[in-house]
């Protein structure tokens, strides 16, 4: 299969879903557009704050996205083209971009609180509980690594591997200081958005201008610091930008980087209808590759562009309290979901365009140098320097592991506050100590301090319980909505099937875990390393287990008939 045959198929499914599937979904929960939106009925200037619609697409989108649908598709590519794609276009659709949308949907209409107050509400205080603990812990993981990775991506300076000399990187330079403009512009842009109130289009105008200014000062002027003076920079930032109001950074930085994503995507597709690659790839390699089934390491592997659990938390989290009208969930939360598997499909693309060896010969050791170097292959062949290719796509890729950073630090830092918070709690009689553990600043802080050490001694050790982790995400949040839809009367039966296929895939691969890391421990004994990977792939699977069960029984559970009324009144609500 050629590149352009495979890239028509994935717009024609992807279009065609959104038209159909989406708005069945929209029509089938129903749709206020007169409705009062969290946004506006709890606006408090920190994290309600209505926005338009292509400013919280921004922010929902580059906050999904990230490295994620370019890693996955690239790693998963050992089974074949063809079980990667089908499992993009599928689980886009009907995993993903269901989830997405009813986890926003499912926010605003009990406003704009999160997953956890869903399942506490539908479910029962400690689903709400063991839930919001393993969100925590989960955001803490995701802010270790990919403040990491952020760092390891500006690190300005490399040593030789023989003769261990160091010498200065370029590119990283460049990616550095286009990143720190990006913030200093965000802000800028942020006031600009509040006070002027200036036509869309005309602050798109000045996004764009801001996003090319900072791109040409970056790659005119590198700034070379260490790895370990960005993790201090990295997580000073994430201090400030987890607690200021999200009008002020949050919006606008992630309407900025949303455009250089929206850049890539679309530069990349040009790249392959000019190129046409070919597919180096066979269609199937079978279903055990090296030791690896493919079921489950191919749905846990390709997450971010298929399903992913942490869109749940960004749905529910940040991106529902900024929804200025309900007709624009559908565009935020399903449009985003498919505009990630777009650029899933498009990685795909581009490792299949390497013969085997090939990316290795040139040096492209990492998903996205391997994703940048094909996308650079592919725009050459119109004349365009290979090289500044390279560079851009990098630096779309790497901008993006930064915006993840503060957006997944504010769900850790909400979800936190919302463990010690009840639905009947009174805020205004708290007891000190309650006082101190819903604190915003206490709680980011905290975050922050076990993130910071996690990425300094070793978060890597349980880095590969990663993929299971978001995808247990997924099936908590497809239970909370699931029952969120049926007590309110609403047709949640389309998020059965997702539900149960996740459940299968997540507690047969924490299992394998289970027993991989048992069984080297009756034999040879395990590192630390190895027996904090058993602790937390057992704790998982308990909290799993515990959640999905009271999850399930809620579902098949009759009402009885004094909650048959009131449940009819929250529908109607």
């Amino acid at each position: 299969m050629s590149g352009i045959l495979m890239m028509v198929i994935a717009i024609v499914v992807l279009v065609g879903a959104y038209l159909i599937y989406g708005r069945y979904l929209a029509n089938k929960w129903g749709i206020d557009p007169k409705a009062k939106t969290p946004a506006y009925e709890l606006e408090d200037g920190v994290d309600y704050v209505p926005a338009d619609t292509n400013v919280v697409f921004g922010h929902q989108f580059a906050s999904i996205a990230g490295a994620g649908p370019i890693n996955g598709p690239i790693q998963a590519a050992i089974f074949g083209w063809l079980p990667v794609l089908l499992w993009i276009l599928i689980g886009g659709v009907f995993f993903g971009a269901a989830q997405d949308f009813a986890s926003m949907y499912a926010s605003v209409k009990n406003k704009g609180r999160t997953i956890g107050y869903i399942i506490e509400k539908y479910i029962g205080k400690l689903g709400k509980k063991l839930f919001l603990a393993f969100c925590w812990l989960f955001c803490i993981l995701v802010v270790a690594a990919f403040a990491d990775v952020v760092a390891g991506t500006f690190n300005g300076f490399v040593a030789d591997a023989t003769t261990g000399e160091v010498s200065k990187v370029a590119a990283n330079g460049a990616v550095a200081t286009t990143s720190i403009l990006f913030i200093v512009e965000a802000v800028v842009l942020g006031c600009i958005l509040k006070y002027c109130k200036l036509n869309k289009w005309v602050n798109t105008g000045i996004a764009i201008l801001m996003l090319v200014a900072a791109v040409a000062i970056g790659l005119n002027c590198p700034m070379y610091l260490t790895r370990e003076t960005w993790h201090l920079i990295i997580f000073a930032y994430i201090l400030i930008a987890c607690v200021v109001p999200v009008w002020a950074l949050l919006q606008p930085r992630d309407y900025l980087n949303s455009y250089l994503l929206i850049f890539m995507i679309v530069a990349a597709v040009i790249g392959v209808f000019i190129a046409n690659p070919s597919c180096n790839l066979a269609a199937f390699n079978g279903f055990n590759v090296d030791g690896q089934y493919l079921f489950p390491i191919l749905f846990v592997t390709i997450a971010c562009g298929a399903v992913s659990g942490f869109h749940s938390l960004v749905s529910s989290g940040t991106a529902s309290k900024q929804i200025k009208n309900e007709k624009n969930m559908l565009p935020v939360s399903f449009g985003a979901m498919l505009m990630e598997s777009m650029l899933a499909v498009l990685a795909l693309i581009a490792v299949a365009s390497f013969a085997s060896g090939e990316a290795a010969e040139q040096g492209l050791t990492t998903q996205p140098q391997i994703f940048a170097g094909a996308i650079a292959n592919f725009l050459s062949v119109i004349g365009l320097p290979h090289s500044l290719v390279f560079t851009l796509i990098n630096l779309a890729v790497s901008a993006f592991a930064l915006t993840s950073l503060d957006s997944v630090a504010r769900v850790a830092r909400l979800s936190f506050q919302e463990f010690f918070l009840d639905s009947d709690t009174d805020e205004e009689h708290m007891s000190p100590v309650l006082k101190v553990m819903t604190n915003k600043y206490f709680a980011t802080i905290l975050t922050l301090v076990l993130a910071y050490l996690l990425a300094k001694v070793g978060y890597a050790e349980i880095w590969p319980l990663f993929g299971s982790a978001n995808q247990l995400l997924s099936v908590l949040a497809l239970v909370a909505c699931a029952v969120f839809l049926k007590k309110t009367k609403r047709q949640g039966a389309m998020l059965w099937v997702p539900m149960g296929f996740m459940m299968a895939v997540t507690f047969t691969a924490l299992g394998m875990t289970i027993y991989k890391l048992s069984k080297a421990f009756m034999t040879t004994g395990l590192d630390l390393g190895n027996t904090l990977q058993l602790i937390f792939a057992a704790l998982l699977l308990v909290l799993g287990v515990i959640v999905a069960f009271a999850g399930v029984k809620k579902l098949t559970e009759k009402p009885s008939e004094g909650t048959e009324e009131s449940e009819k009144k929250t529908a109607e609500a």
